[in-house]
């Protein structure tokens, strides 16, 4: 894998099978006066010293000749780490030429970084033409956010011209996320993760039951925490401001938001080590460039917290969260209020060799934290192996049925609504067995309006569970989460209507895409329960692929995906139909310079 920066490369090649194993290792930075200096780490050892690289292409070129000379010599392929994406590229992508035209033209929202990553893979062709070359980019991580989310409040020209939010450190926050998943010992899927990415670049991302909510970069790696450099959130009237107060151009105000602000324009220093020194003895600027950075870091935890209605885990990486336990402990301090509490020993005494991932909790603390050293390198590596895996479509169809609004009610909501000891009339037969639909209707309330007539569906269940489609929840007025069924912990309460009386009740979900099966099926098919599938639906032309649907293998079950009735006016469906089943096997990718 090649991480190419405006000011440093790193190497890593890997042996991916079902793990990776880095193999090779290599950096090159501070590149002046016809030199460098490098490390390489091969085997358990590291070389460090100088090379006669005058800059980046040079040493790009001299990579076959490195390799070789530390016996690296089988290659299958080159993956590249690409800082923007834009709106087109939300996965891993296997570059040809009309591909890297189209990453061309997002030059102007990187234009630090994408020149940088092209020019690699224009010299990573030249020195492997027989290689396939792939491109990870930063921001697909991040392609989940929800509109709300990624859309600036501006003017629709704006919108129309590429003005939205993206997020970066993708592939770093991808890692993060997985790690601390195995590290607790649960499903990615069921966790609220919070990743903080503390170095020269920083950022903050909310990963929701698997999947980027949001982040706190924007349309550029500008917006959100203090940076070496770089300014993080400002009023955006300050353009306008300065260029009347001081006769400063667009030009001159942007490069110093990048590169003469953050920690830099507070202490003459964008090194937080130094800063920390220079604090420790009394110098005022350098604590409170301290307290601005841990404060804005921890209004974001806060933040996400709120955004996904809970948190599981907050995790530390990047140089800063991962080598800083001052830092750490002074982000923390304050969250006590939401279970979050660290224990002082465990934070001082953190050790990262072999991928560890420690918790440094309090012990009891509801809400872990966790210290990991990121790897998008090995992130970087396993999705490209991944992009060049094979990715046959399943030639079976899969039954799409429309799953409208509908209930499934506990016994006690059961009588609240209907009397004690009432008992549901099934009335119609559902196409999973041992499933129906009652004879009895119920009205959801909520606090702007009411859907009347709601399908109860049998048998009853342990909790109540209510599924609407969005639009459902604009018309009540509340907003429902995307879910998988049983994942009803923090949803939202909504009034349930009767003929015998009325329940408040939480259990208010958008159910997630999802679809049943048996295992005799699920083997013919080539799935798993668990596993996360694409499914095209419609034609060539103007056909909609329903991204990580859920599969779920159930004795008895009948193989059918569910959409809600949302997803099937989009497809165009009205009942039922049918789709094409693709086995999702994209993976994970690498660490690598900083956004």
């Amino acid at each position: 894998m090649v991480n190419c920066g405006s000011s440093s490369l790193k190497v890593g090649v890997f042996e991916v099978g079902k793990t990776a194993i880095e193999v090779f290792k290599a950096s090159y930075e501070k590149f002046e006066a016809g030199s460098c200096s490098y490390k390489i780490t091969r085997g358990g050892k590291t070389e460090t010293g100088e090379a006669a690289f005058g800059d980046i292409a040079a040493a790009l070129r001299a990579l076959p000749h490195i390799l070789r000379g530390h016996r690296v010599t089988e290659l299958d392929a080159v993956g590249h780490r690409v800082v923007h994406g834009g709106k087109k590229f939300r996965t891993t992508t296997i570059l040809d030429q009309p591909t890297i035209e189209a990453i061309k033209t997002l030059t102007p929202l990187a234009p630090l970084h994408n020149p940088a990553n092209l020019l690699a893979v224009h010299i990573a062709q030249e020195v492997w033409p027989n290689l396939p070359q792939v491109a990870v980019f930063d921001t697909a991580f991040h392609s989940t956010i929800p509109p709300r989310a990624t859309t600036y409040a501006v003017p629709k020209a704006w919108r129309d011209a590429g003005l939205r939010r993206f997020g970066f450190h993708g592939t770093s926050h991808k890692y993060v996320a997985i790690r601390a998943a195995e590290e607790i010992g649960a499903p990615l899927r069921d966790l609220q993760i919070v990743s903080v990415h503390l170095g020269n670049g920083a950022s903050v991302c909310a990963v929701s039951r698997g999947e980027s909510l949001d982040t706190s970069m924007g349309m550029t790696p500008l917006e959100g925490l203090v940076m070496g450099t770089r300014s993080g959130d400002v009023d955006p009237g300050l353009f306008g401001f300065l260029s009347r107060q001081l006769g400063m151009s667009i030009d001159e105000i942007e490069d110093a938001l990048y590169s003469n602000s953050g920690l830099l324009s507070l202490t003459n220093s964008s090194d937080m080590r130094s800063v920390e020194d220079r604090a420790a003895k009394g110098d005022a600027n350098a604590q409170l460039a301290i307290e601005i950075y841990a404060y804005r870091t921890r209004k974001y935890i806060g933040a996400y917290a709120a955004a996904m209605g809970g948190l599981d885990a907050v995790v530390f990486t990047g140089g800063i969260g991962e080598n800083s336990p001052s830092m750490r402990r002074r982000i923390c301090d304050g969250l006590e209020f939401m279970g979050l509490q660290i224990d002082h020993e465990r934070n001082q005494s953190v050790e990262l060799a072999d991928n560890a991932a420690p918790q440094i909790q309090a012990y009891g603390a509801k809400v872990r934290v966790i210290v990991t050293e990121t790897a998008e390198q090995l992130m970087i590596a396993r999705e490209t192996a991944a992009a060049l895996a094979p990715k046959a479509p399943v030639p079976q169809p899969v039954s799409v049925a429309v799953s409208a609004r509908h209930v499934h009610l506990s016994r006690p909501a059961v009588e609240a609504l209907f009397g004690t000891g009432y008992q549901l009339t099934p009335a119609v037969p559902l196409r999973q067995p041992g499933q129906w639909a009652a004879s009895e209707r119920v009205t959801l309330e909520g606090p702007k309006g009411r859907l009347e007539r709601v399908a109860i569906l049998g048998p009853e269940r342990p909790g109540t569970q209510i599924e609407i489609s969005r639009t459902d929840g604009f018309a009540l007025g509340i907003d429902a989460p995307v879910r998988d069924s049983g994942k009803l912990d923090g949803t939202p309460t909504v009034r349930l209507i009767g003929p015998a009386g009325s329940l408040e009740t939480g259990g208010l979900i958008v159910a997630a895409r999802h679809i049943h099966t048996n295992p005799d099926d699920a083997e013919r098919l080539g799935l798993a329960d668990g596993m996360l599938v694409d499914v095209h639906i419609g034609d060539e032309e103007r056909g909609l692929v329903f991204g990580k649907t859920l599969i779920r293998v159930g004795a008895g079950a009948v193989t059918e995906m569910h959409i809600d009735t949302d997803e099937a006016n989009a497809a165009d469906i009205r009942v039922n139909g049918e789709g094409s089943l693709v086995p999702d096997l994209r993976a994970v990718a690498v660490p690598s310079r900083e956004a």
